[in-house]
């Protein structure tokens, strides 16, 4: 078959300076990342975002929504949010239950996980912590009625779960923060929810057809689907967005092919053309070596990281494969699109309105405070410092991955009390000159040129930023 020919490789080639302009063009005049460029730049770096107007210091450079993104499968028991946007949906009751009393089911399941986790740290740790890493909201950082010591958790009063099961519990003042109603997923499954008819007809277009495990849908073995997904939650929760990539690309392929009769080589290339401009590297041989593992047993250490790897991509090919798309689904197509969220994934933060909530009640005034905390009380007391757990993923943004790394960035990922989804704000740390280029830190920029350039190796490249030059 003509598309079996069609090697792996004619998708991981770069592409040529011409289709890179053209596409970031295209985009630009479509109205994504108003005042600003996407240029090709002369050596390793291959290309960058600049400034096409000037920005004052402190303005939003970009608000990007993400092109793939996923929440870590572990926080969705702390968060109930669209899985397209990623805003929180439902009520603060609704929240709470999903908190409090999931929790209680899934005690003794996360008990026999860490377990496991302990045993096989090494299969986790490299992807698991960095994804996790990012902003950790401590500009926001407030404490209940609760500052100084930890809170410790005290366990739900019966009638308080009871009311809570029941789904007739009614908070003070939760009126004041409304949030969209549940949407549930138009397949049937109970993996993803919606705030909005139109966030899940997206995701079903986008990619959620193929990735759904429920009755309608367009996946040919939900079973393998269903086996594909308990995988990656227990290894790697990036395997759920490397499907999403696999998927989005194979169903626009199937779009184009209706419009280039028969020719499934030219639609496939042009379906991954949104992911084709994403800076890979094979994610086995990209992943940092964590600290617990010994240099000597580092070629171990990666080869273990592709073993789980394929095992990932074998279960996936088992319940959506197609001849069609077959370099698509090849180990090392799959492995440099996981190496590509190595490299360029953002975390995405959702502030929590289960934090507003119990702050707003620890503002109110002294009588209606004391009023309120008759019911409010026993669910602070339960969730403890967790109450102020917000939700967490990783996206992969087409603009935002573009902008090359410096020491001293001149823009920084930064959300707004107002940005309340999971897109990438980007704010300007000072003033920008129209055609200057807009830079932001892949790492810790207060450590010393030495850990920086340590921390850098991850990236395959030496920095040369003015402060490198300088302190060197």
């Amino acid at each position: 078959m003509e598309v079996q020919r069609y090697a792996a490789h004619h998708l991981l080639a770069r592409p040529p300076p011409a289709s890179m302009e053209k596409y970031y063009g295209e985009l630009s005049k479509a109205g994504v990342g108003p005042g600003l460029q996407v240029r090709g730049i002369d050596g390793d770096m291959g290309k960058g975002v600049f400034a096409d107007r000037d920005f004052k210091a402190e303005e939003v450079v970009l608000r990007e929504a993400p092109l793939v993104g996923a929440q870590h499968s572990r926080n969705k028991r702390e968060a109930m949010v669209c899985s397209n946007c990623f805003r929180y949906v439902g009520s603060i009751e609704l929240q709470l239950a999903r908190r409090l009393l999931q929790k209680d089911e899934t005690l003794s399941e996360d008990d026999a996980s860490d377990d496991d986790m302990d045993n096989n740290g090494e299969t986790t740790t490299s992807m698991d912590d960095e994804v996790r890493d990012g902003d950790d909201m401590d500009e926001n950082d407030e404490h209940c009625g609760c500052s100084g010591d930890s809170k410790k958790k005290k366990a739900l009063p019966a009638d308080a779960k009871a009311a809570l099961a029941s789904g007739a519990l009614v908070l003070p003042y939760s009126n004041h923060f409304p949030l969209p109603p549940v949407v549930t997923c138009k397949g049937g499954c109970s993996d993803d929810v919606y705030c909005s008819d139109m966030c899940s007809d997206a995701a079903w277009a986008a990619h959620h057809s193929l990735l759904c495990t429920g009755p309608s849908s367009h996946c040919k073995n939900t079973d393998a689907l269903v086996s594909f997904k308990e995988f990656a939650d227990e290894t790697n929760d990036i395997f759920h967005i490397a499907a999403q990539v696999i998927a989005a690309t194979m169903l626009r392929a199937r779009k184009l092919e209706s419009i280039i009769k028969g020719k499934h080589e030219s639609a496939l290339s042009r379906a991954w053309e949104p992911f084709a401009m994403g800076f890979k590297l094979l994610w086995w041989e990209t992943v940092a070596l964590p600290s617990d593992v010994d240099p000597a047993d580092e070629r171990q250490f990666r080869d273990q990281m592709k073993e789980i790897a394929a095992q990932s991509l074998n279960l996936l090919k088992s319940a959506i494969y197609e001849d069609n798309y077959a370099p698509l689904l090849s180990l090392e197509v799959y492995g440099h699109i996981i190496g590509m969220f190595e490299l360029n994934n953002l975390e995405i933060v959702v502030a929590s309105p289960v934090e507003d909530y119990f702050l707003y009640i620890d503002d109110l005034p002294p009588a209606a405070k004391v009023e309120a905390e008759v019911y409010t009380k026993p669910f602070l007391d339960a969730l403890g410092d967790d109450y102020a757990a917000y939700c967490q993923g990783s996206g992969f943004y087409t603009l935002q991955s573009c902008m090359n790394h410096s020491c001293r960035p001149n823009a920084k990922a930064f959300k707004r009390d107002e940005d309340r989804d999971g897109h990438a704000v980007l704010l300007a740390t000072r003033p920008i000159k129209r055609g200057e280029e807009v830079t932001i830190s892949y790492i810790d920029e207060d450590a010393s040129i030495e850990e920086r350039r340590a921390a850098l190796a991850d990236y395959a490249f030496v920095c040369r930023c003015s402060r490198c030059l300088e302190e060197s």
